[in-house]
């Protein structure tokens, strides 16, 4: 799993078109290799990361749970307290 992509369904508020597209694009990359595609392969590149969101975008709306939507400024500070405990405190950061 890339550490990239980010958890997108069950969040208040709902997950924004530019995440939507974030995590597609980042999933594009890992599958193909690529961090930019060539000039040859650019297209395909695009239409990948964009047919990718599009079945993002449908799952998460078909997607049905009982648990209340997490508060993503709570979860952003658990993911940076285990981020600090794994590697450290990042200088500079506060």
């Amino acid at each position: 799993m890339c550490r990239n992509i980010k958890t997108l369904f069950n969040f208040a508020p709902p997950a924004t078109e530019e995440e939507i597209r974030a995590a597609s694009l980042q999933f594009v990359r890992k599958l193909s290799g690529f961090n930019a595609p060539s000039q040859a392969n650019r297209a395909a590149f695009e239409k990948a990361t964009a047919d990718v969101a599009d079945v993002a975008r449908t799952l998460m709306e078909s997607l049905i749970t009982t648990a209340p939507p997490r508060d993503r400024e709570v979860e952003a500070a658990r993911a940076k307290a285990r981020s600090a405990a794994r590697f450290g405190a990042v200088k500079g950061s506060g």
